[in-house]
């Protein structure tokens, strides 16, 4: 039930993934760490919730951070297409395909040449920070050609 402690929340979409009263923020900090042309909407985080629900959108070539963290991901592709590395296997995806990244695996995902590639990502309220590969880290996952030939792209 809508009470004024926790009112009901509306959000009309103005089109093209954007969402009436949602900001679109820089992905991360520049120079935090290694990714091209993505952007992030923070679509719902309150405090009943122990998740956030999050739109990410990638521009056509750009790809998000190679990172691993304890929290887990659910990610659901609503436009575009492109390629995601989660843990030894790199997929090709497209809207409406929906990954999970479990807990302490290496993923990144990736935007084809031709369109954005936008996602929504369901992920903890309280999360751990990403861990970025050393160069043990990469040489290991480079061992494997098509993982190689993915991270090649960077």
């Amino acid at each position: 039930m809508e009470t004024q402690d926790h009112p009901a929340v509306f959000r009309h979409v103005l089109g093209d993934c954007r969402w009436d009263g949602v900001a679109c923020q820089a992905y991360k900090e520049e120079g935090a760490a290694p990714f091209k042309a993505v952007s992030r909407q923070v679509l719902f985080s309150q405090p009943e919730l122990a998740a956030e629900l999050r739109y990410f959108e990638v521009a056509a070539g750009g790809w998000s951070t190679l990172e691993r963290h304890a929290h887990v991901h659910a990610v659901m592709v609503l436009r575009g297409h492109g390629s995601c590395l989660v843990g030894c296997v790199v997929r090709d995806i497209r809207r409406h395909d929906l990954i999970s990244v479990p807990p302490m695996t290496w993923h990144q995902f990736r935007a084809a040449a031709d369109q954005p590639l936008g996602f929504l990502c369901l992920v903890n309220a309280d999360r751990d920070r990403p861990q970025l590969p050393d160069a043990d880290d990469l040489a290991d996952l480079c061992t494997d050609p098509g993982i190689a030939a993915f991270l090649a792209q960077n």
